[in-house]
């Protein structure tokens, strides 16, 4: 794989889970990001400690604002280039069980968070867009790349008898619009926003590494999942604002 060449990224939710493997696929680019910044609530690890970290609460809109302080102080006018939302939570339900708590709780994080961080971050995605002189759309110029799951999809509603989580498919299906919301009001600037997704939903230890589980598929590697997206994102364009696909780098229905 060539690379990505982009100079800025930032990945919410590096607490740990798919953020933490995407930041090391960053780091072992051929040309890594000038800035990289992992926003998490609790920066400890190696990983985290390479990358310059606002200690972030995306569902805050003042640990937000703080972020997007400090990251400017990094980037200057060159903006920012690739945001991913990543950060996420669930809580495990049936559609009996599924209490008014947990989805007020899971939208919060799931699809307010990212509506927030985009909308505070646009002003350095924008200047991004302008300072690269580019006119083609794509991860390198400037983008938002939420990331959502399968499970939101209405048109395949997967894997329902062996995981119902309705407030966390349903905060997905509304992640999904609202990346089209985004790319119909900031592709004029020259931003791309696609839904991106990472291959399962559930993390494991077995032989020596960590899997993730699929509902459908034999697990996959961490390290296949960051390939793919990674690979994903080098070839986004203009044509696949406000899409939706997957690691392996499939169009998805809504």
């Amino acid at each position: 794989m060539e690379g990505l060449g982009v100079g800025s990224v930032l990945i919410t939710g590096c607490d740990g889970g798919v953020s933490l493997g995407l930041l090391k696929g960053f780091l072992e680019q051929p040309t890594p990001p000038r800035h990289l910044f992992a926003a998490c609530l609790d920066p400890q690890g190696k990983l985290v400690s390479k990358t310059s970290c606002p200690l972030a609460d995306m569902t805050d809109p003042n640990s937000i604002k703080a972020a997007v302080g400090k990251v400017r102080e990094k980037v200057g006018s060159s903006g920012l280039n690739l945001l991913i939302n990543n950060a996420c939570t669930t809580r495990r339900s049936t559609l009996a069980t599924e209490t008014a708590e947990n989805m007020t709780l899971v939208y919060t994080t799931n699809t307010i968070g990212p509506l927030q961080t985009s909308q505070a971050f646009l002003p350095l995605l924008k200047e991004a867009a302008e300072a690269e002189g580019q006119r083609r759309m794509s991860c390198s110029r400037a983008a938002i790349i939420n990331i959502s799951s399968i499970l939101g999809s209405i048109e395949v509603a997967e894997a329902w008898e062996e995981r119902q989580d309705v407030c966390y498919r349903c905060s997905k299906a509304a992640l999904n619009m609202l990346t089209k919301c985004l790319a119909l009001e900031y592709g004029s600037s020259g931003i791309l926003c696609v839904v991106g997704t990472h291959p399962g939903w559930r993390w494991g230890w077995w032989g020596g590494g960590w899997l993730i589980f699929t509902p459908m598929q034999d697990p996959v590697t961490v390290e296949e999942s960051v390939r793919g997206v990674l690979q994903l994102l080098s070839h986004l364009s203009a044509t696949n604002n406000g899409t939706f696909w997957d690691w392996r780098g499939q169009s998805l229905p809504w």
